[in-house]
């Protein structure tokens, strides 16, 4: 009766010690799990649209959880966002957005978000804006053309901002995102510099697009561009307009006309006919088309406005 005493107690010991290691295992386990939860913890960061996505995501890659405002498909130059659009400001760390009059509505979408946390910033602070030049256009939507990313050098400098926003609101991560904006920078110097000798190699410099998107990329090479719509594709163009493009085509012997998706191809299409023409694709990199990244996109611009060219 002892015996099966002791062995009932060496039991119930026993028992008890696995319990316990097993209740400090889990307990072990979930502060673990824990603490990867914790480092895995990504920076939450509002866009306005695609190609401040582009950007925050080539520096801040696993680190960040972007929210883009502007679906793609949709016109970013008429966008007026609704509270649902701006409902991921209140808790975002950061909010980035183009600037040079691109958001008209940042301000009160910022001041609305009532996140006296948020780092706001404007990709395009400290360089130097194309002015628009027509009064009605300046009343209308602004004093300035917006489209600075459609530049490697702008593209190069508002990642710079977007950066040193990114590092001042996860300092813990800043060798991770300057490394890769170095990378990043280097892929735009070294697309600048394959294109660069190209475009100044090449006698003429004109080329005609849906809309006049790519005032900045011509500014970086050297170029001249056209378009069938102005600087924000406010609508097709007059019979005046039309027959100055014609001649401006023939005269400058134009070969391709080139169509973006956020403007209707309809008057390119048939410009491109009426010159003897071709219309071809070229990416605003508003939306994300093709499945294509920035750099990607841009060495194909460059590539086929290059070829136009000849």
């Amino acid at each position: 009766m002892q015996k099966k005493s002791k062995i009932f107690k060496v039991l119930t010991s026993t028992l008890l010690a696995v319990c316990i290691i097993a209740t400090f295992s889990g307990c072990n386990s979930t502060s673990t799990q824990t603490s990867t939860q914790k480092s895995q913890a990504k920076l939450k960061v509002v866009v306005s649209f695609n190609a401040m996505k582009e950007f925050a995501s080539a520096i801040g890659k696993d680190k960040v959880d972007i929210s883009t405002i502007i679906p793609d498909g949709n016109e970013p130059h008429d966008f007026d966002p609704t509270a649902k659009d701006l409902k991921n400001l209140s808790d975002a760390k950061v909010f980035i957005y183009n600037g040079f009059g691109m958001e008209s509505w940042e301000s009160k979408a910022v001041s609305s978000a009532s996140n006296k946390n948020l780092i706001v910033v404007d990709a395009s602070k400290g360089l130097t804006p194309i002015k628009n030049t027509d009064s009605d256009t300046i009343k209308e939507d602004g004093q300035y053309d917006p489209h600075i990313w459609i530049s490697l050098k702008g593209a190069k400098s508002e990642s710079l901002n977007i950066k040193n926003a990114l590092i001042k609101a996860d300092p813990s991560n800043k060798n991770f995102y300057k490394k890769n904006y170095k990378d990043f920078s280097k892929q735009l110097d070294d697309l600048f510099n394959e294109y660069n000798p190209k475009f100044q190699g090449s006698k003429n410099k004109s080329f005609v697009t849906g809309h006049a998107a790519f005032g900045y990329l011509c500014r970086d090479f050297g170029l001249k561009q056209n378009s069938v719509e102005d600087v924000f594709a406010d609508g097709e163009p007059s019979t005046k307009k039309l027959k100055q493009l014609v001649d401006y085509c023939k005269t400058n012997k134009i070969k391709t006309i080139f169509v973006e998706d956020m403007v209707s191809p309809k008057v390119s299409t048939t410009l491109a006919k009426e010159v003897g023409a071709k219309a071809e694709k070229i990416y605003t990199i508003e939306s994300k088309e093709d499945n294509k990244d920035y750099i990607q996109s841009m060495k194909y611009n460059l590539d086929v406005i290059y070829r136009s060219l000849q």
